[in-house]
């Protein structure tokens, strides 16, 4: 194995998990302990960041800053990510259209014939409807809510509510949400000490705080984004019994808009909301199996007749 491939081989492996051992480096790459410390003297001449710590519990791992490693991405890999910064042309994150373009052009340039035929062909039989206008999110914003939910590190932000109230939120981030059509930052709120959620699009300059925090029993960010936004906010809930387990209703009904809940191995409950009989009459109609509705019995009259003219035609 000549330097340059042992190189990339040796930046390869710091990329797949946190730390190395340089005795397990030595073994993957068939060369002394030695070589490993030359070659990694040899990234760091050309700007990657290679941290290494002596004793036991230490060793090599790849850190923050400098150049960014070249990423050796399998074949499915490759389109993937292709057909995913195509379809990112279109996204509701501000600026983030230019920086994909500008790097599906650098990935053409690299990709295979073959590659690229495939990612053609897919992106070919896909199609994207308009999205209307929906509020866009500013990327660096949510660089750092998302880099917080994995840190587990607290924020300070300004957040201004529906009404137009500024504030400032102290919070315990957990999970960023994206429902289609916005963007929602799913966390605890240090000054009420309640879960909350809030919409990424009304979120401006995000602050660590430096503080770490550890979760005992948080939501579940998907129920709870439901339940914040799809049931919360609406006038008439409708609540309906299902003969179905619960995991067979939550893959086929959309979470942005009903809650199951668990009663039994063999049926769950759904609820969901909205500000008129329309469309909980619509939702209702949808479900594929056999369900008794629990309320209001507005909805079972409206389902009753629907059910009646059906029969009558």
């Amino acid at each position: 194995m000549d330097t340059a491939t042992r190189l990339l081989r040796l930046l390869s492996l710091l990329q797949s998990r946190p730390q190395w051992d340089g005795a397990e480096l030595a073994t993957r790459l068939d060369i002394t302990p030695r070589t490993v410390r030359r070659d990694v003297t040899r990234l760091r001449s050309l700007g990657y960041p290679i941290d290494a710590e002596a004793g036991t519990g230490g060793g090599y791992r790849l850190g923050p800053g400098g150049r960014l490693p070249p990423l050796l991405l399998e074949d499915e890999e490759a389109v993937a990510v292709a057909i995913g910064l195509r379809s990112t042309t279109t996204t509701t994150v501000s600026g983030v259209e230019e920086a994909a373009v500008s790097a599906l052009a650098k990935l053409n340039q690299v990709l295979p014939v073959r590659l690229r035929e495939q990612v053609g062909a897919i992106s070919a039989q896909v199609a994207q409807l308009p999205q209307g206008d929906l509020p866009t999110i500013d990327p660096d914003v949510l660089t750092t809510l998302a880099a917080a939910c994995r840190d587990t590190e607290g924020l300070r932000f300004a957040y201004r509510t529906h009404d137009g109230t500024d504030s400032i939120r102290s919070v315990e981030p957990l999970r960023i949400v994206h429902t289609g059509r916005r963007w929602y930052l799913v966390a605890r709120d240090r000054d009420r000490d309640a879960w909350r959620t809030f919409r990424v699009d009304r979120i401006t300059n995000p602050q660590p705080t430096g503080q770490r925090y550890h979760f005992d029993n948080p939501p579940d960010p998907l129920a709870f984004i439901t339940e914040s936004t799809g049931i919360a906010p609406w006038n008439l809930l409708a609540r309906v019994r299902v003969e179905v387990d619960a995991e067979t209703a939550r893959q086929h009904l959309p979470p942005t808009e009903v809650v199951v809940d668990l009663v039994d191995a063999t049926s769950c409950e759904l609820r969901y909301a909205a500000n008129d009989l329309g469309p909980l009459v619509f939702q209702t109609t949808r479900i594929p199996w056999p369900f008794e509705i629990l309320e209001p019995p507005e909805l079972r009259a409206a389902v009753h007749a629907i059910g009646r003219r059906l029969l009558d035609s």
